[in-house]
């Protein structure tokens, strides 16, 4: 069976996985908040209720002891909020909007961290927020990627390196040098390595960082850890924000310090999410791939193809099937397809980032990466969107 008939079969049924594959996400991920929105629940809802009895209990104690009128009390109270919102603390904090304290806030902005620990109070600041944040925001994303595209190619580099120690330690000379040429030609980096190394990566970080912050802000280390993983990970809640007090020993070092532990910490993160979205894909196409081909009347069933090397077309024989593997748009610009070993019974592409993996390991020019329409190929949520417009030019 030729490429060309294997891509007659299952082209029309693209829209069709893709949008199954969107609304399986889809499900996932709403069964998913609703587990969470479960156990916080069970495990906050007790501590909330308990801390309105103990404030309601501690008001009326305060009333009645310094004979206050609760109704003047309240407005007080609402007055101090209203403080808190503009950066005011019973105790002494850091200015908020001096040069450095500004610069921590455009920092948590364009970095999408948001702390809310500083806020704009003005018309005119949170108008200038909207623009600006429009910008910088759009800017740092593309940052991460980029970021995330020179952490593929150090890591590919790294592991060829390893791997042609190893066949070097198993002998070389003869048939064995020439079979470890064939080894490394034919040899594939893991994105599961990847995604190994940029979890230690992090989590060092992230340890390294904590006992940072346990010695200069006072907290105990595993509120230090969740500090971090809240930061690096951009979520951003504010109830514990590093960096906040009025003076510190070894200031200017210990907020230089903060300042690079947040960005690597954001790099690393943001880089370990979007390889581990691409694992869930996988799974996703792997669960879609089951329930589809396990049908009869599968149309494609049975009709296996072959990796192709770049710039040929698909022929006919090898290890997976059209239906297990994603699309043949998607193929297109997965160029050779990787196998994943353990992972799952039909072994399905890593697309770009395996590809870039592959190529980066072999030396390939990354001109490979640049389709004949200008569109570039990227990784995470940057490949997502070149990857469908060079898709849907080529269909045109």
């Amino acid at each position: 069976v030729s490429g060309d008939v294997s891509s007659s079969c299952c082209l029309p049924l693209h829209l069709n996985e893709d949008n199954a594959r969107f609304g399986l996400l889809a499900a996932l991920i709403l069964l998913y908040l609703l587990c969470g929105a479960v156990v916080f629940s069970a495990l906050e809802h007790p501590s909330e209720l308990q801390a309105h009895r103990h404030w309601d209990q501690q008001l009326a104690n305060f009333t009645e002891q310094n004979s206050i009128n609760l109704k003047s009390l309240h407005v007080l109270l609402k007055q101090y909020e209203e403080a808190f919102a503009a950066g005011i603390r019973v105790d002494k904090l850091r200015p908020r909007w001096d040069f450095s304290g500004a610069f921590y806030f455009v920092a948590t902005v364009v970095s999408t961290i948001g702390f809310g620990m500083t806020t704009p109070v003005t018309v005119a600041g949170k108008i200038f927020l909207i623009f600006y944040g429009l910008l910088g925001c759009a800017a740092t994303i593309l940052f991460f990627n980029l970021f995330l595209e020179r952490i593929i190619t150090m890591l590919a580099y790294i592991m060829r390196w390893c791997h042609e120690r190893q066949l070097r330690r198993s002998g070389v000379g003869g048939e064995e040098a020439r079979s470890e040429d064939d080894s490394l030609e034919g040899w594939k980096p893991s994105v599961y390595y990847v995604m190994l190394i940029l979890g230690i990566a992090a989590l060092l970080i992230a340890c390294s960082a904590s006992a940072l912050y346990s010695a200069m802000e006072d907290w105990d280390y595993f509120e230090s850890l969740y500090f971090c993983f809240v930061a690096f990970s951009t979520i951003g809640f504010g109830d514990v924000v590093s960096s906040q007090r009025e003076s510190y020993k070894a200031q200017e070092a210990y907020r230089l310090g903060n300042c690079l532990f947040i960005l690597m910490g954001v790099c690393c993160i943001y880089s370990l999410f979007n390889v581990i979205s691409i694992i869930i894909k996988q799974t996703l196409n792997w669960i879609l791939g089951k329930l589809d081909c396990s049908k009869a009347q599968c149309p494609c069933r049975g009709r296996p193809y072959r990796r192709r090397a770049p710039g040929k077309r698909f022929t006919n024989a090898s290890v997976e099937t059209v239906c297990d593997s994603e699309t043949d748009a998607g193929r297109r610009l997965s160029g050779e397809m990787i196998s994943v070993n353990d992972f799952m019974a039909n072994k399905v592409s890593l697309a770009i980032l395996q590809k870039q993996l592959s190529e980066t390991a072999h030396g390939n020019p990354r001109q490979s990466h640049v389709r004949q329409n200008g569109f570039s190929g990227g990784v995470g949520a940057f490949a997502i969107m070149n990857n469908r417009l060079q898709e849907t030019s080529v269909d045109r």
